[in-house]
């Protein structure tokens, strides 16, 4: 009976351990992972107004492209790079979260 339990606080100790354990551990595996990668608004490219270089810039876009991009201005919004074909899908995925498309305010108001 006493070997009973010693064996039955022992396991309710060590359960209690891992529990208490289990939230330290889940955190500090999410610590140690990096950080998603998006870029912060004061860096978004906008289509609309930016530069030949400054569209080199970007991942995946060379003269080609960027020189394509501005032809093809004014962008409603960023989808348009891909549903006008200015750039291959594979090159949008690369930068729609680094590039925004402003629309200029509009005359007369």
């Amino acid at each position: 009976m006493k070997a009973t339990r010693t064996t039955y606080v022992l396991l309710t100790l060590v359960a209690s351990l891992l529990f208490g354990a289990l939230p330290v551990i889940a955190q500090s595996k999410t610590a140690t992972k990096p950080a998603a990668q998006t870029a912060p608004a004061a860096a978004l490219v906008d289509l609309n107004s930016a530069t030949k270089d400054q569209l080199k810039a970007l991942p995946g876009v060379g003269d080609v492209y960027a020189q394509k991009i501005i032809d093809g201005r004014p962008y409603a919004n960023k989808t348009q790079l891909k549903t006008k074909n200015i750039v291959p899908a594979a090159t949008y995925t690369k930068i729609s979260k680094l590039v925004i498309a402003n629309q200029p305010p509009k005359a007369g108001k």
